[in-house]
C-alpha cells in the first residue's frame, strides 16, 4: 500500500553524532585512530602469513582471509563516516547507499562462512588428525576460501536488486551507514517481500552457521576431554580459543542485528551495536589472534629481518 504525503528523495542524509563541532572533531579523531589501527593490524596479519613459512598452515590461511575481509569490511563504511564528521551535512545518493549496503552485507556473509569453515578446520585437525593433511590440503583450503568469497558476494545480490527497484521518501535521514533496516524504513512502498527475503536469508545462514559451529565444537570438546595428557589438552584448547572468542562476539552481534524483522523505529542500543559492529569488531580480530597465538607473536619478532623470508620457496605445512 502506498504511503501518502511524503516527498520522493534521491539521496539520504546522515544524522550527526553530536551538534557540537568540538565533539564532532573528537569523534573524528577517535574513529580515525581505530580505523588506522584496524587497517594496520589486519594488513600486518596478511603480511606475516604471506611471508613467514611457519604460518603457512590451513588455520593461518583462513585467518589471513579473515583479515582481508576485515580490511574491506571497515573500508566500506568508516571513510564515509569520517568524511561526515567534517561536513555540515553528510549525504549519500540512493544508488551509492544501496551499493554500500551490498558490499557491507557481502563482507558480513563472507566472514560468516569463513568462520564456519574455520570451525570445521579445527574439528578435522583434532578429531581426524591422521586424515587432516588430506582433508585440508592447500588446494582444498583455496577452494573452500574461494567458495566462501563467492557465496558471500552472491547472497545479498537479490535483496540489493530489490532495493534498487523501490522509491524512497522523506524523512530521508539515516544513522552512520546504510544497512537494511534503515533503508527499508525510508521506503515509499510496501517492502514485505524484501523483508521476507532478508529475514529468510538471515535465519538460514546465521542460525545454520551457528548450529554447524556448535556441533563442531561439541565434538572438539569431547575429543579434548578424552585426551590422556594435560599438555595435549592445553595445546588443543589454545588452538581453538581465539577462533571461539571471535565467533562468540561475531555471532552474538549478527543475531542482534539481523535475526529479527525490520522495525519502524531504531533504538539507541541498535545504534551502539551498529558502531561496534562496523568500527570496533574489525580491530578486535587481529588483537585476539595476536594475543592468543604464540606463532603470530613469534613472527612479529622477525619483522626487522622480514626480507630474509623472501629467500627460498617455502611450502605449506599442513599442521596446527
Amino acid at each position: 500500500m502506498e504511503k501518502v504525503n511524503r516527498t520522493l528523495v534521491t539521496e539520504f542524509v546522515f544524522l550527526r553524532f553530536s551538534n557540537s563541532p568540538h565533539l564532532q572533531v573528537l569523534f573524528f579523531s577517535l574513529f580515525l585512530l581505530v580505523y588506522l589501527l584496524s587497517l594496520v593490524g589486519n594488513a600486518l596479519i596478511v603480511l606475516l602469513v604471506a611471508l613467514d613459512g611457519h604460518l603457512h598452515t590451513s588455520m593461518y590461511f583462513f585467518i589471513c582471509n579473515l583479515s582481508l575481509v576485515e580490511l574491506w569490511y571497515t573500508t566500506v563504511t568508516v571513510p564515509k563516516m569520517l568524511a561526515n564528521f567534517l561536513t555540515a551535512q553528510g549525504v549519500i545518493s540512493v544508488p551509492s547507499c544501496i551499493t554500500q549496503y551490498y558490499f557491507f552485507l557481502s563482507m558480513a556473509a563472507t566472514e560468516l562462512f569463513i568462520l564456519t569453515t574455520m570451525a570445521f578446520d579445527h574439528y578435522a585437525a583434532i578429531f581426524h588428525p591422521l586424515h587432516y593433511p588430506l582433508l585440508f590440503s592447500p588446494q582444498t583450503c583455496a577452494t573452500l576460501a574461494g567458495i566462501c568469497w563467492f557465496v558471500g558476494f552472491l547472497c545479498p545480490m537479490f535483496s540489493s536488486f530489490l532495493l534498487a527497484q523501490i522509491s524512497f521518501c522523506t524523512p530521508n535521514q539515516i544513522n552512520h551507514f546504510c544497512d537494511a533496516d534503515q533503508i527499508l524504513r525510508l521506503s515509499c512502498t510496501d517492502t514485505y517481500v524484501i523483508q521476507a527475503v532478508g529475514y529468510a536469508f538471515s535465519i538460514a545462514s546465521i542460525l545454520g552457521a551457528i548450529a554447524f559451529t556448535m556441533a563442531s565444537y561439541a565434538q572438539i570438546l569431547a575429543t579434548i576431554l578424552a585426551m590422556a595428557l594435560a599438555a595435549a589438552q592445553r595445546k588443543a584448547f589454545s588452538t581453538c580459543i581465539a577462533h571461539l572468542s571471535v565467533v562468540t562476539i561475531y555471532f552474538g552481534i549478527l543475531i542482534f542485528m539481523y535475526v529479527h524483522p525490520a522495525v519502524k523505529y531504531e533504538s539507541n542500543i541498535n545504534k551502539i551495536v551498529d558502531i561496534f559492529y562496523s568500527v570496533i569488531t574489525p580491530l578486535l580480530n587481529p588483537l585476539i589472534y595476536t594475543l592468543c597465538h604464540k606463532d603470530v607473536k613469534e613472527s612479529l619478532k622477525v619483522i626487522p629481518s622480514i626480507g630474509q623470508l623472501f629467500l627460498g620457496g617455502k611450502k605449506w605445512i599442513i599442521s596446527h
